[in-house]
């Protein structure tokens, strides 16, 4: 399932980027920004998630599908838009996933 694999993307590659920039600001941590909130942020709907995935089972097909859409496709969303905020900021060299520019662009270079 992609809400089982997304975790499985957090868990194994972004909070590891993650740690590994925010450490570059040990030392002068007002640099760092929203980093460490946004970061967090990660580790916080990564969490949701997970609850939300672990929930999923309906008694009928029908709510299930309602639950999916309604519940699990909404959080993977917020988890994504800190993932999306968090691209802007880490070291490119740190990000684990290609961007969209390396995806669209990448035959250009």
């Amino acid at each position: 399932c992609s809400s089982d694999l997304m975790v499985q993307m957090m868990e194994t590659s972004m909070y590891a980027a993650c740690a590994k920039d925010l450490g570059k600001y040990k030392n002068s941590p007002k640099q760092a920004g929203k980093r460490q909130a946004i970061y967090e942020s990660i580790v916080d709907e990564t969490e949701k998630l997970k609850k939300v995935i672990q929930a999923k089972h309906k008694p009928t097909p029908q709510e299930e599908a309602t639950y999916l859409c309604d519940v699990l496709k909404p959080q993977m969303a917020a988890l994504r838009e800190v993932v999306d905020k968090a691209e802007g900021l880490i070291e490119k060299a740190l990000y684990p996933f290609p961007t969209y520019e390396t995806m669209l662009y990448s035959h250009h270079f």
